[in-house]
C-alpha cells in the first residue's frame, strides 16, 4: 500500500506541475507509476436529455485516458439506441447475449478500439439481464469479473433521461459522470437528474462534464450555476470536471465515423477532453479495493435482475 501510495502521489505531482508552457503536451503512465489496483474503477456516464453528446464525450475521453497509459473498456449500456460501435466505425461480432449464454467469454466479446481501447456492444446481451436466472447470472458475474485483470477504468455509457434502466445502471457505479450542455433544457434535466440520484445515495460521487460550449464565459456561468443550485438545494458539492468546446470539427468527425481526438487530434476540443482526462487521473489513493470493481457493480444490479424461479 505504501508503493501504491508513492506511484499515485508521483502521477498527481507530474500532472499538476504541467505549466502553461507544455500543457498541451501528453503525460503519459509509464509502467511505473501505473496506479497497482486489482479492481477497475468504474465510472457511469449519463446524461439528463438525449442529444448532449454523452456517448461521444464517453468515447473521445477513454481514448485520451489510454493515452495516458491506462487500460480502459468501455461497455455500451444503452438498452434503447447502442452506438458506440457507430462511433468507432466498427460493426461488433459478439456481445453480452453471448456471454451470458456461455457462447463466448468475456475476452472474446471485446473489441479493439483505437489507442488500445476496449469495449463491450451491450447488444440484446443488456435487454437479458431483466429475465436473466441465477445460473447465467452467477456466470456472468464470473465472467465480468476478468475485466478487472483487463482494466484501470471502465466506463458504463447508458441511455439518456431519468427511467429505471439508466438509473439502474448510475446507482451501482461509485462514480458518475453527468454530461449537459448550456442549454436551459438540458441544464433543467441535468439538475433533475443530480437531484434522484442525490436522493438515492448522497454519498455518490457526482462529476458533471458541460459539452458544446460557445465560450470559456458560458461554460464558466453554466458549471458555476448547476455547481451552486445543487450545493444550496440538494445539499451536495460535484465536482466540476471541466468543459468541452461548440467545435465545428465534433461533427466532421462524427460523419467520418471517427473519434474527434483521432480525426483532428490539434482541434480545441481535443484538447478540452485532454485536460478533462488529466483531471479524472488526478486521483488520490484515499479508498480501499472493496470500492471499485466490475463485480460490485454487477451485484449491485440485481434489483435489475428478475430472476427465474425454475433454474
Amino acid at each position: 500500500m505504501k508503493d501504491q501510495a508513492v506511484k499515485l502521489r508521483a502521477i498527481v505531482n507530474r500532472l499538476n506541475s504541467n505549466d502553461d508552457n507544455n500543457r498541451n503536451e501528453e503525460f503519459v503512465l509509464s509502467e511505473e507509476n501505473k496506479p497497482n489496483r486489482k479492481n477497475a474503477r468504474v465510472i457511469t456516464v449519463t446524461s439528463g436529455k438525449g442529444g448532449v453528446g454523452k456517448t461521444n464525450i464517453t468515447i473521445n475521453l477513454a481514448i485520451k485516458m489510454a493515452q495516458l497509459g491506462l487500460r480502459v473498456v468501455i461497455i455500451d449500456a444503452d438498452l434503447g439506441l447502442s452506438n458506440v460501435d457507430i462511433v468507432f466505425g466498427m460493426i461488433p461480432k459478439y456481445n453480452l447475449s453471448d456471454v451470458i449464454n456461455h457462447k463466448k467469454s468475456i475476452n472474446e466479446i471485446l473489441e479493439n478500439g483505437p489507442n488500445g481501447v476496449k469495449f463491450i456492444s451491450g447488444g440484446s446481451g443488456l435487454q437479458e439481464l431483466i429475465k436473466i436466472n441465477r445460473e447465467q447470472l452467477g456466470h456472468l458475474l464470473i465472467e465480468l469479473g476478468k475485466l478487472d485483470e483487463e482494466a484501470d477504468i471502465i466506463f458504463i455509457d447508458t441511455g439518456a433521461g431519468i427511467n429505471d434502466q439508466v438509473l439502474s445502471f448510475v446507482y451501482a457505479a461509485k462514480e458518475v459522470i453527468v454530461v449537459t450542455t448550456p442549454e436551459p433544457t438540458a441544464i433543467t434535466d441535468a439538475y433533475a437528474l443530480i437531484k434522484v440520484i442525490a436522493q438515492k445515495d448522497s454519498s455518490k460521487k457526482i462529476n458533471l462534464i458541460l459539452n458544446k460550449a460557445n465560450n470559456l464565459v458560458e461554460a464558466n456561468n453554466a458549471l458555476d450555476k448547476l455547481y451552486q443550485v445543487c450545493l444550496k438545494f440538494l445539499g451536495i458539492s460535484i465536482n466540476r470536471l471541466g468543459y468541452v468546446c461548440n467545435d465545428a470539427n465534433i461533427s466532421k468527425a462524427v460523419m467520418m465515423q471517427q473519434p474527434f481526438v483521432i480525426a483532428f487530434d490539434k482541434s480545441a476540443a481535443a484538447q478540452d477532453i485532454s485536460s478533462i482526462a488529466k483531471s479524472i487521473a488526478r486521483i488520490e489513493n484515499n479508498k480501499t479495493e472493496s470500492d471499485y470493481g466490475i463485480r460490485l457493480f454487477v451485484n449491485r444490479l440485481k434489483w435489475l435482475f428478475r430472476y427465474k424461479e425454475s433454474d
